[in-house]
């Protein structure tokens, strides 16, 4: 009996040691992990850097209150505002931490220049932006919002792609328009960089603000150190997570320096956020993902992916309905529910995840190996092969 509450549906499938790209399973089994904590083990399992930088940090200190300054915190958030658009940073633990705190630096500016009334904030229906409470009502999903009423208020919805609804569900209480740059939970959809460059267009025109959600698929993902980046555009907030951490809970909200103008001290905060362990974490992985190096490769190995994985589209068009994603942001769309092929999947030791619209969710670590994407590639045709 487990006494762990009900709310995952978790797989019969434990694990005692994780290396690289590999897991390995209690009773001794060897996997793949292309899951890596839903794109949270940006550098793979037990990273020998961030081993050793966690066991130099845990010997001096874990915790400090943030109302004394924190060396580790001033440090990361140096580098990620000179790498990026950003001025300034809040740390937070998560990623949906970070969505809130997104939504209220927004709400927030508006306040602080005398237009509190300018406090909704437009998403596209169906999003994922975490699980608080306010999180799941940005999300628009019906299915994630049942049974936790009231409703919070204070979120407008359009559909992916309908640029006209978005355009007229702006009104003169829009505060923000807040995406994801790319899509995880909601099936692996890219927005395209017309699309951003559109979207902050907009956002001049109505003097509304910019929200990109980088959450999943941000910190080299995509290849570039943001998914935006190509497309040239300058969000005004952007909420991160996951990969910043290599596996250790972080999560940041980024923001120019208008909008963070409104975030005067009491206005938000986090016990843990921002903790010596997690700057420090956050720190080493910074060094290694944000190298112009690095993100070439990720971009190599990728189109390498996408290219074999289009092949075995094209070999079996009556199971694969399409090949989405970017950089190491990959999915699989089936014609069919995705729950068999993933079990299949898993018999044949390669771990993924789920997304909608029966996508089968495909996360290697960025420093995954070209000889590990081969074997993913065989894994996969061999199961399309036995598909019924």
């Amino acid at each position: 009996m487990s006494y762990l509450a009900k709310n995952y549906n978790r797989k019969k499938l434990s694990f005692k040691f994780g290396k690289g790209s590999y897991l390995y399973s209690t009773n001794n089994i060897k996997y793949l992990d292309f899951v890596q904590g839903i794109a949270v083990n940006s550098l793979g399992h037990s990273h020998p850097k961030l081993v050793k930088t966690i066991k130099h940090q845990s010997k001096k200190l874990w915790h400090v209150s943030n109302a004394f300054q924190i060396p580790e915190g001033e440090k990361l958030a140096k580098k990620l505002c000179q790498k990026t658009f950003a001025n300034y940073v809040i740390f937070q633990n998560s990623g949906t931490e970070a969505t809130e705190a997104a939504i209220k630096v927004a709400r927030r500016y508006f306040y602080s220049i005398g237009k509190p009334n300018k406090n909704r904030i437009l998403c596209i229906k169906n999003s994922f932006h975490g699980r608080t409470l306010a999180a799941i009502f940005a999300s628009g999903s019906k299915k994630m919002t049942e049974g936790f009423g009231p409703k919070v208020t204070g979120f407008d919805h359009f559909n992916f792609g309908d640029h006209n609804s978005l355009k007229k569900k702006i009104n003169k209480n829009t505060a923000a328009i807040m995406v994801e740059t790319i899509m995880g939970e909601g099936g692996i959809k890219v927005i395209p960089d017309w699309c951003l460059k559109e979207l902050r267009t907009l956002c001049n025109k109505k003097k509304i603000l910019l929200i990109l959600d980088e959450v999943q698929c941000g910190i080299g993902r995509s290849g570039d150190f943001f998914a935006f980046e190509k497309s040239k555009v300058k969000p005004d907030i952007v909420p991160i997570a996951k990969g910043i951490g290599g596996g250790f809970p972080i999560g940041a909200v980024l923001m120019n320096k208008k909008v963070a103008s409104g975030m005067i001290p009491g206005t938000h905060g986090s016990t843990f956020g921002g903790n010596p362990l997690a700057m420090s974490v956050g720190n080493t992985v910074m060094d290694i993902i944000s190298n112009k190096k690095f993100l070439n490769n990720v971009k190599s190995l990728s189109k390498y992916f996408l290219i074999k994985l289009n092949k075995i589209q094209k070999k079996y068009p009556n199971i694969i309905k399409q090949v989405r994603g970017k950089g190491l942001l990959i999915g699989i769309q089936l014609y069919k529910d995705q729950t068999e092929f993933i079990k299949k999947l898993i018999d044949n030791r390669l771990l993924t995840i789920r997304a909608a619209e029966n996508v089968v969710r495909i996360l290697p670590p960025l420093n995954v190996k070209k000889n590990e994407i081969d074997l993913a590639i065989k894994i996969i045709e061999r199961v399309c092969l036995h598909i019924k």
